[in-house]
């Protein structure tokens, strides 16, 4: 998908083919930074989360919801909308998964430090929910001191959060930083917050900076 401008979508295959793309109508691309996909009732459906927000000045962010268009289609629309504002104000986020068992969406938050999860209805009748704070994701490397003074020098924030998803079976679950991948289990019983909190196995991305 487009991180800005125009709201389009687009099929690619595990080889990373193109297959097409799709005009997301009545969708606004304010600063879209993830996307994810699920089934609801039998039907596929898409997640996108425009929850980006640089410099935490945005007091409401949007969640759209539509159904997985095929490639050879040209156009889809949105289905159902979340608007949705943090508890405790404006913050930046690009990661979002959808927990599908509980029908919420988790998103983790990428400038503080730890990052922060947080949970959003999958529906609801609202014109704008507070966002349900879980806690702090420990998991992920925390950056030194040093990280944080020279980061605006370097422009290395490898410790941030750019991308998370839940498998279709919502038994694995991986978060994407700018330098690695780092993949969760859950185990019978276990909540996703308890779950994200655990040992990950890291996958590290070699020479690949930036990943988003």
């Amino acid at each position: 998908m487009n991180d800005d401008g125009k709201p389009r979508l687009f099929a690619l295959d595990s080889t990373g083919r193109d297959l097409g793309n799709v005009d997301f109508k009545k969708a606004d691309n304010k600063d879209w930074e993830d996307l994810a996909s699920f089934t609801l009732d039998g039907d596929p459906y898409l997640l996108v989360a425009d929850i980006g927000d640089n410099l935490a000045r945005r007091k409401k962010l949007r969640l759209y919801f539509a159904r997985e268009p095929r490639p050879s289609e040209d156009k889809t629309k949105v289905d159902w909308h979340v608007d949705f504002e943090y508890p405790n104000g404006p913050r930046d986020a690009e990661s979002a998964a959808v927990d599908i068992d509980n029908e919420r969406v988790l998103i983790l938050s990428k400038r503080d430090i730890p990052p922060a999860l947080y949970e959003v209805p999958l529906q609801s009748d609202d014109d704008t929910v507070t966002a349900k704070w879980l806690g702090t994701i420990d998991s992920l490397p925390k950056p030194s001191r040093r990280d944080v003074e020279f980061a605006p020098k370097t422009r290395e924030w490898h410790w941030q959060p750019t991308g998370m998803d839940i498998s279709a079976d919502n038994r694995a679950a991986v978060i994407l930083t700018y330098r690695a991948i780092y993949y969760y289990t859950r185990k019978p019983g276990q909540g996703w917050f308890e779950a994200l909190n655990s040992t990950p196995v890291r996958v590290g991305l070699g020479n690949f900076r930036n990943a988003e």
